[in-house]
């Protein structure tokens, strides 16, 4: 029997990593679309355990994730209509803001030249908000264009959910019904769902807790940056980071340094308390990815996606990694990477993490 040439493998690894560049390439270049098809599927693992649940009960397909479908539009329309109601109301009191930030720049200047320090020419009066929020408005997508999106992934997501039941069937069949195969793909796909509905979890609490904080402080907007902070949780590490510095902007204003050091503490105490106990509490197990594959996949889906992949991120990179585990070629690379672990089959409680805000 002829011998295999010794360059087939390499060559043909060669061909897969030009074409996985070709790939990406393509996905940034239709970003609205991979965007919209990403969203949809995120929002389908969240949902689908409900849908589920109401079929175990006796409810007709259709009709359970019909319920669902409303519901969560409810709830979606109820969050955007509070987003653009603050919003609103933040551009309203801006001439409120600006005399606030120009007393608040002046007592500041003042404490400069009684401390020595030369300011030179800068005036308070420069800056104006009004200018940022004229930026921010120009840049931003039109309720038009958002009402659309939102319909688009809305549809995508229905038909999602009433597919999801019959893909194991047709996992069997391209699979040859090889079982451990079917098995392996539906303990990954499992642990996929987990970690999105726990990271959403999580942040529903950091949100709700966040706002009711500053809600309680009497913060300009406190609903508004409460939103911001649940949506921008799923960034890893920065996230929350960003999502604090408006409410911390906001609490300078309104009651000077001390308003602004309650925040950054009121964070520092929420980041501790939900990223740690309250995350392992609705974790079936510690979700422990490398710092460096997390950071590295915020930067690449951010640069391919903008911010959705951001958010996104690393529920995309597992995705990925599922499908390099999937195959006998490219399992190596998470081997490499240290995350082979996660699609072991480890039972609850079981992982070797060193800490869960790690996966986020």
């Amino acid at each position: 029997m002829a011998k295999t040439p010794v360059l087939s493998r390499p060559l043909g690894t060669v061909v897969l990593l030009t074409a996985a560049i070709f790939l990406i390439i393509g996905i940034q270049a239709i970003s609205y679309i991979v965007t919209l098809i990403v969203v949809s599927m995120i929002l389908a693992m969240i949902a689908y355990p409900a849908a589920k649940a109401l079929r175990k009960r006796g409810l007709p397909e259709g009709v359970a994730v019909g319920v669902v479908a409303v519901i969560a539009s409810l709830l979606l329309l109820l969050i955007c209509y509070t987003v653009l109601f603050s919003f609103e109301s933040l551009i309203a009191d801006l001439p409120l803001y600006q005399q606030e930030l120009t007393a608040r720049l002046s007592e500041a200047l003042a404490f400069l030249d009684r401390s020595g320090i030369e300011t030179g020419s800068f005036s308070p009066s420069a800056v104006s908000l009004e200018r940022f929020a004229g930026f921010l408005s120009s840049s931003a997508v039109s309720i038009a264009d958002l009402l659309l999106y939102l319909f688009f992934i809305a549809v995508t997501t229905i038909f999602m959910l009433l597919e999801a039941p019959r893909m194991p069937e047709r996992l069997r069949k391209v699979t040859g019904d090889r079982t451990e195969t079917v098995e392996a793909f539906s303990r990954m796909s499992r642990f996929l769902i987990d970690f999105v509905i726990v990271r959403t979890e999580a942040n529903l609490v950091h949100g709700f807790l966040f706002g009711a904080f500053l809600w309680g402080m009497g913060v300009h907007s406190a609903i508004l940056w409460g939103v911001l902070t649940f949506l921008l949780a799923y960034i890893p590490y920065i996230g929350l980071i960003v999502a604090a510095l408006p409410a911390v902007f906001f609490a300078w204003l309104q009651f000077g340094p001390w308003g602004a050091i309650a925040v950054i503490a009121a964070v520092a105490i929420l980041n501790a308390l939900v990223e740690n106990p309250i995350f392992a509490h609705f974790a079936s197990r510690r979700f422990d990815i490398p710092a460096l594959v997390v950071i590295l996949s915020v930067i690449f889906w951010g640069w391919a996606l903008g911010v959705a992949g951001m958010i996104f991120a690393v529920p995309l990179t597992l995705i990925v990694l599922m499908l390099l585990q999937a195959s006998e070629d490219w399992a190596w690379v998470n081997t490499l990477l240290g995350v082979d672990h996660l699609f072991m089959g480890v039972s609850p409680g079981e992982g070797s993490g060193v800490g869960a805000p790690e996966a986020r």
